[in-house]
């Protein structure tokens, strides 16, 4: 495994729309000061010299925090830019496909809905997973929520370590207390704070509070 469990407990992925006046890396260095642990640039609609540039300044600004960095979908920019590594989705490359593209170094994570799914990705090698949605969710309007059962179903058949994603803020993340999670991920509960330092700061709090009573 190339991620400690302890780096996920608050994982940020970030979203430039909901940036006011700020740039992207002045909201993730404001998240990364208020205790943000893992960070993930996902990027839905940059062209790939400007998602590039924005993945390198990204990089080395994670770096200064001691903090892994991955590129959400993109091999090829994770590759171009010497992240720590890639999240794949359910319908990006397999997770065998990437780790013979990124080697065994490199950290690969990836998105499950079920089981099965989980079993697979750890089959292929993935370093940890993420679940979800575990909360309705705007990022992924699609998604169906998973039940509580089920994601202490797929922490439970695995061995890595296992985020929750979607929908996740202040009001409902203690109710994830008990399923089994490393960690959880988070976009606007974060990035879409006037106070992202804070916000940050306020969610890794009750990150902590939700993994002691997991265990």
């Amino acid at each position: 495994m190339n991620v400690a469990k302890d780096a996920l407990l608050l994982y940020a992925v970030t979203d430039r729309t909901w940036l006011t006046d700020q740039t992207l890396a002045q909201a993730v260095e404001a998240s990364l000061q208020g205790g943000v642990t893992f960070l993930q640039l996902r990027e839905k609609n940059l062209d790939f010299p400007s998602f590039l540039r924005e993945a390198c300044c990204l990089k080395t600004l994670a770096a200064a925090y001691h903090v892994p960095f991955v590129i959400n979908d993109s091999l090829e920019i994770a590759l171009a830019c010497g992240a720590d590594g890639v999240h794949l989705g359910q319908s990006d490359q397999s997770v065998r496909q990437a780790r013979a593209l990124l080697g065994d170094r490199k950290i690969i994570g990836a998105s499950v809905q079920t089981v099965a799914q989980a079993k697979q990705a750890q089959a292929e090698g993935a370093d940890y997973l993420g679940a979800g949605a575990v909360f309705p969710t705007a990022s992924k309007q699609d998604a169906t929520a998973l039940t509580l059962g089920r994601l202490q179903a797929i922490c439970q058949a695995v061995r890595l370590p296992v985020v929750a994603i979607g929908g996740i803020r202040q009001q409902n993340i203690l109710q994830l207390a008990g399923s089994g999670i490393a960690g959880a991920a988070m976009i606007s509960a974060i990035y879409a704070e006037p106070d992202i330092r804070a916000a940050a700061a306020q969610m890794k709090m009750l990150c902590q509070q939700l993994t002691a009573k997991g265990k």
